[in-house]
């Protein structure tokens, strides 16, 4: 027993048992990434369903809130498994996650809705967001160091990049059931109650994934650990109250993990959602353009995680976020170009002018919610992805709105809409001029991006904390850099669109957090590959 970690980190080549541990590890956590972004992808459906009527972007951002919460808890999650982890062992640990997971995931599909139950929807929906957080939270830790304390150590990183394919796969697992739900129904029943059928599934993965994880060894790292009793009898103090182990959480945290959160949501999620909501493309042709550039990129997760092995885990995370920093905005406009020509066209021939003051962005709206003529005009232009300019007015004085050379005092929705309609707005993506071809290219880019920076990292997070307490410590900047940063991405993004009143402005959010990143971890971080993980 005394050998097994320095064994496990020579030997060249895995056994056919170790490498059946890492697939069932890999494929578990698969179906927990299906169950979590179930939520993002069919928020613009159900948004309506669980929060108060009357403003579609209030609803929507609420919607999105309750996504956020979710990924709030998150370090939570990786704070109260991590330890029980580092207490108890990797697999029993993860085997309470997925369990978590895929309970509270059907439960959404068997919400009843604003319309029944009242304010208890929104209550419940973000009660159920909060146990997924914090299981997730409590999940990557446990797989990334698991199939690390598996591995050779000079495959580290091509082995831990299997899991960090299992985000991409969960959610191109969920586009796949989905797709196949929205063409089953039509568009009123798909609606009313079709999307919660992709919910539902998650019990047939809930239970693939408990049978999967019942067959898991532990950890030999772990079993010499606790043998030999050197195990953590306080992984919490170890981890954040000494100042020589909370100085590396930090770093991980603002040198690597914030940047690879938002970079990640970025090119997928916030991709998806311009798409299908911004662009106004036909959801199908969004789907299958999202889904190619997913299966096109996926396996560059692995390239990066074994070119990590050879150059190092640090110099290919700064890249992918300096890339991403630099490039997001006009890979967004040309998104724009390719997917919705009309749509450009419109906004650089339309003069767009909104004079209000008390405008607000509305995020938790309740039945007492009471919309401004601003608050609406925001919304009208939000739902229909224009961009205007706001001027701020004189006290007292009612909304103006400004098309070209046409006015508007007050709010009006039948005049605006034939006004535009007369201007020749475009309320929906042309599919003849979609270039599909183009689009793949241009979210493949942002998915090279994601694999930059997400293929690396689970090996280098591993590697900067000893055995008896890296479950607790690498799990904390993780899911803080992914919760926070990364799933406050879609919610954020959009308030800010919200408030700017520029289809674009929510950009700057990744682009800042991106270029932050790379600052410091291309200054203070440094380089992982080389470092023992039998070192307790």
């Amino acid at each position: 027993m005394a050998n097994t970690a320095a064994t496990l980190n020579t030997t060249k080549e895995l056994s056919s048992g170790q490498q059946r541990v890492i697939f069932a590890s890999s494929l578990g956590t698969v179906f927990e990434w299906y169950d979590f972004y179930l939520y993002a992808t069919l928020a613009p459906f159900f948004a309506a369903l669980f929060f108060p009527k009357g403003n579609a972007t209030a609803a929507l951002l609420a919607s999105f809130a309750a996504y956020a919460a979710g990924f709030l808890v998150r370090p939570f999650g990786a704070l109260v498994f991590g330890r029980i982890g580092d207490l108890v062992g990797r697999k029993y640990t993860f085997l309470v996650t997925i369990i978590v997971m895929g309970i509270s995931t059907a439960a959404v599909g068997l919400m009843p809705t604003y319309d029944s139950i009242g304010m208890f929807a929104p209550i419940l929906l973000v009660t159920l967001r909060l146990a997924q957080g914090l299981a997730l939270g409590g999940e990557y830790g446990g797989a990334a160091t698991y199939v690390a304390e598996h591995a050779p150590h000079e495959k580290r990183g091509l082995h831990t990049s299997w899991i960090q394919t299992t985000a991409t796969i969960g959610f191109f697992l969920s586009l796949i059931v989905i797709g196949f739900c929205r063409h089953a129904f039509d568009e009123a029943t798909f609606k009313s109650w079709g999307w919660r059928v992709p919910f539902l599934v998650s019990l047939f993965l809930l239970g693939t994934s408990v049978y999967i994880r019942l067959k898991l060894n532990e950890s030999p790292v772990f079993l010499q650990m606790k043998a030999e009793g050197k195990h953590s009898k306080a992984p919490l103090k170890e981890s954040f109250g000494n100042w020589k182990n909370l100085k590396i959480v930090l770093l991980a945290l603002f040198g690597a993990a914030a940047g690879q959160g938002v970079v990640w949501y970025t090119g997928q999620f916030y991709a998806l959602f311009f798409l299908t909501t911004t662009l106004k493309i036909e959801w199908s042709t969004a789907y299958n353009i999202i889904a190619v550039a997913l299966l096109l990129g996926t396996g560059l997760f692995v390239f990066f995680g074994w070119l990590s092995d050879k150059i190092g885990r640090k110099n290919i995370m700064v890249a992918g976020c300096v890339l991403a920093a630099v490039t997001y905005f006009p890979i967004f406009k040309a998104m724009t170009h390719f997917g919705n020509p009309a749509l450009e066209a419109f906004a650089d021939r339309t003069k767009i002018e909104l004079t209000a003051e008390n405008c607000q962005t509305h995020l938790f709206p309740n039945p007492k919610t009471v919309y401004s003529e601003c608050d609406k005009t925001q919304d009208f232009f939000a739902k229909r992805s224009l961009s205007y300019e706001t001027v701020a007015a004189q006290p007292g004085q009612r909304v103006g709105i400004k098309l070209n050379d046409a006015s508007f005092t007050g709010f009006d929705e039948k005049a605006l809409t034939a006004k535009l309609k007369e201007l020749g707005y475009p309320a929906k993506a042309n599919p003849a001029e979609v270039n599909s071809f183009m689009l793949v290219l241009l979210i493949l880019l942002q998915v090279v991006y994601v694999t930059m920076v997400y293929g690396p990292i689970a090996a280098f997070l591993v590697e900067l904390f000893p055995t008896r307490i890296r479950y607790t410590s690498m799990s904390l900047p993780y899911h803080i850099g992914n919760g926070w940063f990364g799933g406050m991405l879609p919610l954020t993004a959009s308030a800010i669109v919200a408030a700017s009143g520029n289809i674009y402005a929510g950009l700057w959010y990744p682009v800042v957090v991106a270029a932050i990143t790379a600052v410091i971890g291309l200054i203070f971080i440094r380089e992982s590959k080389d470092h023992q993980l039998h070192t307790l």
